[in-house]
């Protein structure tokens, strides 16, 4: 797609935007509340080894994708890798999942949004701070790429700095300088403490750790409008990682020290539980009274911000499936802007219709939920994929590594742990279901998958589409200025 053209994204987002975008993408309820019920499950140690393997699991990941998006920056990038790396019918599949996972999640967080602000408001009915929201985050991507990117960027540091807030506040609890009275690191050894239940249970909280890190995958998104993408998305990854690292694991272990396992108030999951949050927990025994107040405006803004990033994910994602034949042309179109408003005005749409369900059909809601909750597992299955064929292919058509912008770290070890963990994460969804033999428990939980083999198959029957063989893959780098043509 050449730079005149009418339908063209733009490159307005700054490595500052990039990077922060990453960041925001792993940080939300999944350690503001949920990462409680991982440390009561599972003893604080059990915690760490779980999110510290997921983290390593998420950096392999970046890496390959990042390798890829360097070389080929574009909008909607998994779909575009898996169907020019693999199988055109891989990237119908890939694509439509991604696009339907974010879609799904936009009305699932304006929902949640509007149970948060109960918290101060709880007799106003809740769409209409569902309605406020979807307003607000429709109004953001309608503008401009740089506006998405400015409001997720301050979001983001919201986010950061109220962690560093609470890794201050806990080290200093920890040593009795705040709180009263000296802690240590007797929650480590206290009971069965650090490792409850042993390996079958961090394997049980892997699950959890890894829907914590949803949405890092969005660097490979914002490739496509990164006003330098081969400066900024490894930057990001880089980044990425090590605060990752920071973030979640001295989270944890600070939670860990500060409250024993056994304690009730890590039992919450979501983002209603936020007078249970252990970030609120922390902070109410320092003595700040105005602790869970605060926690929820932050945990108000991470569920804005993911919204917030579902609509822009999900809407480029269709633009680029217009752009490579897998989606109506008119999804492709941009205005004078470089916003694809057609794709825009789809996700909105499914968005409002889902959320609706939510009022008026509680069981659809519920089963729609359930189909998108495996989704970014399966987007993560085809970027490993993909970037295993992409280095096979390039080393095979006699290129040199050192052609290539970026280098993933450890190929082909890191793909293929991302691919055997990923998969480890979606067997283990809930295989209580399966000992029951729970029909409706396996068909909530594991929907997603035979939705997408439906639509690889059925894509591959209809255009006998064939694995690319190595040597016909199109490992050529794309030129800036025309990347999508």
């Amino acid at each position: 797609m050449s730079e005149n053209s009418n339908n063209h994204v733009k490159r307005g987002l700054k490595t500052r935007h990039v990077s922060m975008i990453a960041l925001g993408g792993s940080i939300g309820t999944g350690l503001f509340v949920a990462s409680g019920s991982v440390i009561s499950q599972a003893g604080p140690g059990g915690a760490l080894v779980a999110y510290l393997l997921m983290g390593l699991m998420v950096y392999f990941l970046m890496t390959s994708l990042g390798e890829m998006a360097t070389n080929t920056p574009i909008s909607g990038s998994f779909a575009a890798y898996a169907g020019k790396y693999v199988d055109p019918a891989l990237g119908f599949a890939m694509g439509w999942n991604y696009w339907f996972n974010w879609a799904i999640t936009v009305a699932v967080d304006i929902s949640t949004a509007a149970l948060v602000m109960k918290f101060w408001l709880p007799h106003m009915p809740g769409w209409i701070f569902s309605a406020i929201t979807l307003a607000l985050i429709l109004c953001v991507n309608a503008l401009s790429v740089k506006s998405f990117g400015e409001t997720e960027f301050w979001m983001s540091l919201i986010k950061v700095i109220t962690i560093f807030i609470f890794l201050a506040v806990g080290v200093l609890t920890i040593f009795g300088i705040m709180g009263g009275h000296y802690i240590g690191l007797s929650n480590f050894t206290y009971k069965q403490a650090p490792f409850v239940g042993g390996i079958p249970m961090i394997l049980a909280v892997f699950v959890v750790a890894g829907f914590s890190f949803q949405g890092t995958e969005l660097v490979g998104i914002t490739a496509g409008e990164s006003d330098n993408p081969r400066e900024a998305v490894p930057r990001a990854i880089k980044d990425v990682f090590w605060r990752i690292i920071l973030f979640y694991i001295l989270a944890i272990f600070v939670i860990g020290a500060i409250i024993p396992y056994t304690s009730p108030d890590l039992l919450g999951s979501s983002a209603t539980d936020v007078a249970i949050s252990p970030f609120t927990i922390v902070f109410k025994r320092a003595g700040l009274a105005a602790a869970a107040s605060i926690m929820n405006a932050v945990i108000l803004t991470s569920v804005i911000s993911s919204a917030n990033s579902g609509m822009y994910a999900s809407t480029r994602m269709l633009y680029s499936m217009a752009h490579q034949g897998f989606a109506p042309k008119a999804m492709g179109k941009t205005n004078r802007r470089g916003i694809p408003v057609g794709a825009l005005t789809v996700t909105t749409v499914i968005a409002l219709l889902t959320f609706i369900t939510s009022i008026e059909g509680p069981q659809i809601y519920l089963w729609l939920v359930a189909a998108s909750g495996l989704t970014g597992f399966i987007a993560w299955v085809g970027i490993a994929l993909s970037h295993y064929r992409f280095r096979r292919a390039f080393i095979k058509q006699g290129h040199s590594l050192d052609e290539l912008k970026y280098h993933a770290t450890w190929f082909p070890i890191g793909p293929i742990i991302t691919l055997i963990l990923c998969i480890l994460v979606i067997c283990g969804q809930n295989v209580t279901s399966f000992a029951n033999w729970d029909w409706e428990q396996i068909g909530i939980t594991y929907i997603s998958v035979p939705l997408v083999l439906i639509l690889y198959i059925g894509y591959k029957i209809k255009y006998k589409t064939h694995l690319i063989p190595l040597d016909k893959v199109d490992v050529s780098p794309s030129d800036l200025k025309d990347e999508e043509k």
